[in-house]
């Protein structure tokens, strides 16, 4: 089976899946109201240097100002071994050239970087660099050699900056001096803007997701590319023509009865991409907790019972979720720190063949990820870039309920509190009753439970206390009032 993938469009948002053997392996998410900024540059205006954080705030017109690290500073990049100052290199009010590395995430603003670079399909322009680097997904050192002189060749002596990309291993000669008119013309107008508009303007803006997928994400395993709106399926097939012709063929519109997302299974994958809990094949499961500072997955045996020895059981389950951790890290697009508790393993065999599984299973991810070996407590550390929210992030919000710790209280402790509030405000004002406004789950409590703690309430403070059911009140709110 050829790998698909499915653009799915609509007016308020555009959703990207990827498909390989007919299992969903990657998701991209991008709402009209929240363009992601990743690629985005602009002529920011620097509002604030903080030198005891080495960095600073600068102004792109944005909610909140976005922040530069002096580590994202090019004259840093480029001098790494010499200590640079960022109060010696930028000043309140300097208008500078900014690009966005990283969306705002959370309460954080946007993190940006003054070493520009431009995304082509077989080349990435680097116009502040003279070097030529080479994707690291390029292994062979024949191959990398041979296409850094086939590049060199195509450009005059004193050229600039490029990085080959992983695509560019099969492009021809014309393909790639085609990349590079594209990526000049680009930068022309990006340095006309730079001179001619005001400070705090967008010189430049990224694809949007659905042309982002010919560029970024079809590649030689892509069978098809199938799209639900004509519209849409024709802008991209203009697209293909002009930039990458050979994509162009494999493009299709969908136009069944059945919603794109449907007919492929993309959508109970979403859900399950939103649990907490995800089940493997053979009986065990994961349990993910997506925290502020790092992501936790726990592995679990389960119902898995084995055929063997219980350590044949356990390293089976481990090597089963290897494989299901690698894919949904990128369904859930989670980044950062992630911290993963595969089941205690003896056997130091095991625990090696686990660790080298893991990493074949993350090496497919276009996303720059690293593992690091067991720790002493037996975890696996890995760390993935992370540029944009999470899918969660996109998709939901904190339950207003539980604000987000994921319990709530007890009716239990919900009527103790109650007794507490009206015994602190009959010591206060001393009304002549109390009303308490609570849920169903706690008036229930009261008249069963815990009516004899009511009662005797009432007999201490001698006046009437009554209960009213409040069918909108979530389990942990409730009212006292006085009467």
């Amino acid at each position: 089976m050829q790998d698909q993938i499915l653009v799915n469009i609509t007016p308020q948002e555009t959703r990207v899946a990827t498909m390989e053997d007919g299992v969903v392996q990657d998701l991209h998410i991008e709402r009209t109201e929240h363009l992601g900024l990743v690629g985005n540059i602009y002529l920011g205006i620097v509002k604030r240097v903080l030198p005891g954080m080495q960095s600073a705030f600068i102004e792109i017109g944005l909610e909140r100002a976005a922040f530069l690290h002096i580590a994202d500073v090019i004259e840093q990049r480029q001098n790494p071994n010499e200590a640079q100052r960022i109060e010696k290199l930028l000043h309140e009010g300097q208008p500078v050239m900014v690009q966005v590395i990283k969306d705002p995430i959370g309460t954080k603003g946007a993190r940006l970087s003054t070493q520009i670079s431009i995304a082509g399909r077989f080349l990435v322009f680097l116009p502040q660099e003279h070097h030529i680097g080479i994707s690291q997904r390029i292994e062979n050192d024949g191959e990398r050699e041979a296409l850094r002189r086939r590049l060199e060749g195509l450009l005059p002596a004193d050229h600039v900056g490029y990085i080959i990309r992983t695509s560019a291993d099969h492009a021809s000669d014309d393909e790639l001096r085609a990349d590079i008119d594209y990526l000049n013309l680009i930068w022309a107008d990006i340095r006309h803007k730079s001179h001619t508009l005001p400070a705090g303007s967008l010189l430049f803006q990224d694809l949007s997701l659905s042309l982002r997928v010919l560029r970024d994400m079809v590649n030689e395993e892509t069978g098809e590319v199938l799209i639900d709106s004509r519209e849409n399926h024709q802008k991209m097939v203009e697209f293909a023509e002009q930039f990458v012709s050979d994509v162009a063929p494999r493009l299709r519109h969908y136009n069944g009865e059945k919603p794109l997302f449907e007919l492929y299974g993309v959508e109970p994958e979403i859900e399950r991409a939103l649990s907490r809990r995800v089940n493997l094949k053979f009986g065990g499961y994961l349990i993910i907790d997506q925290t502020e500072a790092m992501t936790t997955v726990d592995v679990n045996t389960g119902g898995f019972v084995g055929t063997r020895s219980f350590d044949d059981t356990i390293f089976k389950t481990n090597l089963e979720a290897t494989q299901v951790i690698a894919r949904q890290l990128r369904l859930r697009n989670l980044g950062g720190i992630i911290i993963v508790d595969f089941i205690d393993m003896d056997n130091e065999e095991h625990r090696l063949a686990v660790l080298d599984e893991l990493k074949k299973a993350l090496a497919r991810d276009r996303t720059k990820i690293t593992v690091s070996g067991f720790t002493s407590l037996g975890l696996v550390e890995i760390t993935r870039k992370r540029t944009r929210e999470s899918l969660a992030h996109v998709l939901c919000e904190p339950c207003p309920t539980c604000q987000g710790r994921g319990e709530i209280k007890t009716a239990e402790t919900v009527c103790y509190e109650i007794l507490r509030e009206i015994l602190r405000e009959e010591r206060q004002f001393s009304a002549r009753e109390y009303r308490i406004l609570a849920a169903q789950s706690v008036i229930d409590m009261f008249l069963d439970e815990e009516s004899a703690s009511l009662a005797q309430l009432a007999d201490f403070i001698g006046k009437p206390i009554y209960l009213q059911v409040e069918t909108a009140y979530s389990q942990e709110q409730f009212d006292v009032v006085l009467v």
